[in-house]
């Protein structure tokens, strides 16, 4: 056999086998239609109900009941229906760009985030040394967020903004200029940064809900992927909130001037997520 047709042989099984086997990677397009079954977890199951759980589940009936009481009308979109049952929905291109730039926004705001406390810890620790366990704390949380967003980034080859330079050297020295200001100037900083952050975190939330709203609507089951990602990124937020509720205990609100302060590092991170979403 020549070597040309050695590879056309090949090129077909690898297509026939991509035919075969289901899409699993939430970014990846649904270029083919999966002849066996996803794998996906009910989304009516315990586990769904504690993940989402302002999300009623629709009320279930026995088969045999169904089938006994339906017309032949009702039994047609039954069958419909549970012909989606156990498949995942593909994506639609919005929501794929919603995702990739949640994504890579997240990633950004995490690598702003280990800066900032990079710059704060040594002058406010100087001073304050019974704060070295509370800056500790919240740099380790930060660092373990932007370990996640970046193995998100490489596992559905998102890529990262292209400010990143620009971002790394604003936060540091943001972190630095708040510490060398004093502690309470630092932990306004912080009380700010969370606050944008806490209420961009609880946007995307709002929207992945819609979206398992809609798909559930639909008949169709929520992936395994797209849960872990609703309940990765409600960990996330709750993470951050606690570091603004640390910074409030630790004097942020006697940062003078507070409102001024608060102001224009909140009015500052709003830009950096609408850059950092579309470039």
């Amino acid at each position: 056999m020549s070597p040309s047709a050695s590879l056309l042989r090949s090129a077909q099984r690898s297509l026939r086998t991509t035919h075969q086997l289901p899409t699993h990677d939430f970014l990846t397009p649904a270029l083919f239609s999966p002849s066996t079954p996803r794998r996906l977890i009910s989304s009516t199951s315990a586990c769904r109900a504690s993940e989402v759980s302002d999300i009623k589940p629709a009320q279930s009936t026995s088969p045999n009941a169904s089938a006994a009481g339906a017309t032949p009308s009702q039994a047609a979109h039954n069958g419909s229906s549970s012909s989606s049952k156990g498949r995942r929905k593909p994506l639609t291109q919005a929501q794929r760009d919603f995702l990739s730039s949640a994504l890579r926004v997240n990633q950004a705001g995490e690598l702003a985030a280990t800066l900032i406390y990079t710059a704060q810890t040594p002058p406010i620790v100087s001073r304050q040394p019974h704060l070295r366990p509370l800056m500790r704390h919240m740099y380790e949380q930060e660092v373990g967020h932007f370990d996640t967003f970046n193995a998100l980034l490489a596992r559905h080859r998102v890529r990262p903004t292209a400010m990143y330079p620009v971002w790394s050297a604003l936060s540091y020295g943001l972190g630095w200029s708040t510490a060398v200001m004093g502690h309470e100037a630092a932990m306004a900083c912080t009380e700010a940064v969370e606050t944008e952050i806490g209420d961009h975190y609880n946007s995307q939330i709002r929207t992945l809900l819609e979206m398992v709203r809609g798909w559930e609507a639909e008949g169709y089951e929520v992936g395994d992927e797209f849960r872990d990602l609703l309940s990765t990124l409600r960990r996330i937020r709750d993470e951050e909130l606690e570091h603004l509720d640390h910074a409030v205990e630790h004097d942020a609100k006697k940062a003078e001037p507070h409102w001024l302060l608060t102001g224009f590092i909140r009015m500052g991170c709003r830009g950096a997520i609408w850059v950092s979403e579309k470039v």
